[in-house]
């Protein structure tokens, strides 16, 4: 399995991913040609340079972007430019505000490949996301300050571009340190982490303190966030080979961002990372048509799943826990509709992280019309195929069968007609 692991040991940048990068092997000649295809950057009026550099005796690559009316070795191009980090950078026309809207159409309209573009408008869309719950806004109302910038859409782009060249099997990371202390930005000053950063990293493996200064950016962590399979805190594994991205600030501890390539034994689970959340509360008092009537309303809500468990209570009296697994954007509806179609007076939540493998739904035709058929597929194993419920109880109603007759129904004329189209040699 050909495995890119992130190490933040001391947190994550823009710039410091893509010195990273190209230390672990991705070309800077290839990155800046297709640097050059977005609209603001065809006038060549910028450079990106890398250059070896060293924090505390450990060497690596260091990303340098040079923009109009900065002399070289006056760049503004750090590590904590981000829309909640300015750092006290000149004003000059680079830095501009530029809508999301704006960016997502310079994207979208590029000749970058398709793999590039997925994966610069998903990190622009993450931290589009947080900065309108920030603000209180939508994301179509965003306009971004520093990460308007060249040099940021240079650092995000061109991160996308570099993990599309080096095309990894699987993304990892470890505990991401954020740092500590303030940062000041075009709002003020702001306790670490920044109110973005601690959006983005929801879910994330982190640790504070280890630094006394901002070492994840919003930047940083949305990159984490749209491109991270999954978080990791221990693994079996041979390193094969390792590349440091050089932040700009000299500090005690080596201010790096350590990539590697890692072959990770036996094949990996291609399972899917989703973070949701769980409300439980727990009811005496309910009878079991109520509490029927109750997951139905919860499922018609947008829950993804609701279990009701025994339970023992205070007083020895037998209860249920009723548990609804939803998406962060229901929490408001989920909890509503527990609250008014239940007799709680109350309900606990606890943000989850949800592992599930790839699924594929067919339609399957035959006799009986058309099912749905969910197909997971899984590393090492034969694929796992299921009709979906609702068809096989309509064909079983229809037709007076059990739900067993009525699979066996549905898979027999399936397989004839898998045949029939084999032998022609149709492509249906």
């Amino acid at each position: 399995m050909k495995t890119l692991h992130f190490d933040c040991f001391a947190g994550i940048s823009g710039d410091m991913t893509l010195g990273a990068l190209v230390d672990l092997g991705a070309d800077p000649a290839l990155l800046k040609k297709e640097l050059s295809k977005l609209a603001p950057l065809k006038t060549g009026e910028w450079e990106l340079d890398f250059i070896p550099d060293e924090r505390c005796g450990i060497t690596g690559t260091r990303g340098l972007v040079t923009l109009p009316g900065h002399h070289r070795g006056e760049h503004h191009h750090k590590d904590d430019h981000t829309p909640h980090h300015h750092g006290g950078h000149p004003a000059d026309h680079a830095h501009f505000h530029r809508s999301w809207r704006d960016i997502r159409t310079m994207i979208a309209e590029s000749d970058l490949t398709g793999g590039a573009k997925k994966r610069a408008l998903g990190i622009f869309t993450l931290i589009a996301d947080a900065e309108a719950q920030v603000h209180g806004t939508s994301p179509e109302a965003v306009t971004f300050h520093e990460v308007g910038a060249l040099d940021s859409i240079i650092d995000i782009a061109g991160t996308a571009i570099c993990l599309d060249m080096l095309n990894p099997e699987r993304i990892t990371c470890g505990e991401v340190e954020l740092g500590g202390g303030t940062v000041r930005c075009a709002h003020g000053v702001l306790p670490v982490p920044a109110p973005a950063t601690l959006l983005l990293v929801r879910n994330m493996p982190v640790k504070t303190g280890g630094f006394n200064c901002e070492m994840t950016t919003p930047t940083g962590a949305a990159i984490l966030a749209a491109s991270v399979d999954e978080f990791i805190l221990a693994g079996s594994f041979r390193e094969i080979k390792t590349g440091y991205g050089i932040g700009e600030r000299k500090l005690e501890k080596p201010n790096l961002l350590r990539l590697s390539w890692r072959e990770e034994p036996g094949p990996a689970l291609s399972l899917k990372r989703e973070g949701i959340i769980r409300l439980d509360t727990n009811i005496d008092d309910m009878s079991g048509e109520e509490l029927g009537f109750l997951m139905e309303r919860l499922f018609e809500a947008g829950a993804l799943d609701v279990t009701l468990s025994p339970c023992v209570m205070k007083k020895s009296r037998p209860g249920t826990i009723v548990s609804v697994l939803g998406k962060s954007a229901d929490r408001g509806v989920l909890g509503n509709c527990l609250i008014r179609h239940s007799s709680a007076l109350g309900f606990r939540e606890t943000a989850v992280d949800r592992f599930f493998l790839e699924r594929k739904i067919e339609t399957l035709r035959g006799s009986f019309g058309a099912v749905r058929q969910k197909t997971v597929s899984c590393p090492g194993a034969a694929p796992r195929s299921k009709i979906e419920f609702e068809d096989r109880a309509r064909i079983a109603r229809q037709r007076g069968l059990s739900l067993r007759e009525a699979e066996k129904m549905i898979e027999a004329e399936t397989a004839i007609e898998t045949d029939k189209d084999h032998g022609s040699g149709s492509n249906k």
